[in-house]
């Protein structure tokens, strides 16, 4: 039912919007309006549309709650004796048997007739819903019709409207990354509180299983995540070596070579890397990519593990080479002709041009570019879980298995695990560490931005 009112508010904004145009029209005939019309009718919608959606959206977020305590203060006092546990699960009943589902079983007498009660409940609240949400949008589109006058100011009001949504989308982006960076300290402050700081940061041992009993191997566990953060430089690593040289080739021949005609097929066709699915790479990169590696290796006369860091690594910078090479050729695009020209005015060739001119122009944006690369290098996690392996390994040998962040989250908050158990904890201390390395990653490269676009621009 929501979807259906929610195209009907839509259609009474429509409405609204044509109704105000018109009449702002009418009125202009001989005269002249202070705003254009079709800010009048944008203002007559938004005043019905709006606070409709409001009461919506405040309406189907509080009915349950409102309704089911309604249906637990005509209950028994049998039902009030209930513990917290019992009463959870009364109430699973009567939602279940509300819509018609089976569910828990707890043999309470009075289930059937609160159930029954809860659906008339909800029946009369959904037509409630229906009645409340159609007179507030027929009350704000006639009360917005009211105010269209020569003198109303129209794009005000509609500017107001958008700054205000504008503000609180800002307002709710900064909020969710309070949110996070606060969740993840207070629960990376639980796991230090049972793991030294200074072990996990500098310990070389990562095997972070918890037995039930004390008798069991492995009761204590070890949190040292020097070798986790370190094969995710590695793969990160291999993945730019890959990537970078490839991605800004290409940027460079796409943007400065290349005919129009063959850039306006090959660009998309590069770009379509980056549509496809990580688990199709990380197939790709386990099936393909890692045996290959492996016979390659042996025929060398080098040791390569079934899963290395450097098949991972090659997929992964295949995946990002249209990160960097999409990136990288909008931003030398975007350097003005003229200092093309004046380069080839003083004789430089076309590839002087672009060494000494072009290159320093965009830097920043390069700088960017692969930036966001790394970014992406980092936070990968199905390439890795497939070709590299889970095996925390301290090694710098792109042959070996080795293991991520990323995977050792998922891998943390994987099974029946207890919510204030270390391993469980662990996740989000390595989920803190990472934020800062991106965060630290991130000042250095403004700082080099900044840098050269004082000394460019």
């Amino acid at each position: 039912m929501t979807a259906y009112l929610i195209a009907a508010i839509f259609l009474l904004a429509l409405n609204g919007f044509y109704a105000g145009r018109n009449r702002a029209r009418s009125i202009r005939v001989g005269s002249r309006l202070n705003s254009l019309p079709q800010y009048h009718g944008i203002h007559v919608a938004l005043w019905c549309g709006l606070p409709a959606l409001i009461l919506l959206v405040l309406w189907v977020s509080f009915e349950p709650v409102v309704v089911e305590a309604l249906v637990q203060a005509s209950l028994s006092a049998e039902f009030r004796a209930l513990s917290e546990d019992q009463a959870v699960l009364a109430m699973m009943e009567i939602r279940n048997l509300a819509q018609g589902i089976s569910g828990v079983q707890t043999n309470l007498p009075y289930a059937e007739d609160a159930a029954t009660m809860l659906t008339r409940l909800s029946r009369i609240a959904d037509y409630a819903l229906v009645a409340s949400v159609a007179v507030v949008a027929i009350l704000g589109l006639g009360l917005a019709r009211s105010h269209i006058t020569l003198e109303f100011q129209a794009r005000q009001s509609v500017e107001r409207v958008f700054n205000v949504f504008i503000f609180l989308s800002s307002a709710v982006a900064v909020m969710t990354t309070v949110a996070i960076v606060l969740s993840l300290l207070f629960e990376s402050f639980q796991f230090f509180k049972q793991v030294p700081l200074h072990e996990f940061l500098f310990g070389l041992k990562w095997n972070p299983q918890i037995a039930i009993r004390a008798d069991q191997g492995a009761s204590t566990g070890a949190f040292g995540a020097v070798p986790v953060f370190s094969g995710t430089l590695l793969i990160a690593l291999v993945a730019m070596l890959v990537a970078g040289p490839i991605g800004l080739a290409s940027a460079v021949y796409f943007s400065e070579y290349a005919r129009p005609r063959v850039r306006d097929v090959a660009k998309p066709i590069l770009e379509l890397l980056a549509g496809i699915p990580t688990v199709v790479y990380g197939f790709f990169a386990a099936l393909t990519v890692a045996p290959l590696v492996r016979e390659l290796g042996l025929e060398l006369g080098l040791e390569v593990e079934a899963r290395s860091a450097l098949a991972a690594g090659v997929v992964m910078g295949i995946m990002i080479i249209p990160f960097i090479s999409s990136l990288a050729d909008d931003v030398i695009t975007a350097v003005p002709q003229s200092l093309r020209e004046g380069s080839y005015a003083m004789g430089a060739t076309q590839s002087e041009t672009i060494k000494y001119v072009i290159f320093p122009a965009a830097l920043p944006g390069i700088v960017g570019a692969f930036l966001l690369a790394i970014s992406r290098a980092i936070g990968e996690t199905m390439i890795v879980a497939m070709a590299a392996g889970l095996n925390a390994n301290l090694t710098a040998n792109p042959l070996e298995n080795v293991t991520t962040v990323t995977v050792q989250i998922v891998v943390a908050l994987i099974g029946d695990q207890e919510f204030d158990d270390p391993k469980t904890l662990s996740a989000f201390a390595l989920g803190l560490v990472l934020f800062a390395m991106t965060l630290i990653l991130n000042v250095v490269a403004l700082m080099i931005v900044k840098r050269y676009r004082e000394q460019y621009e």
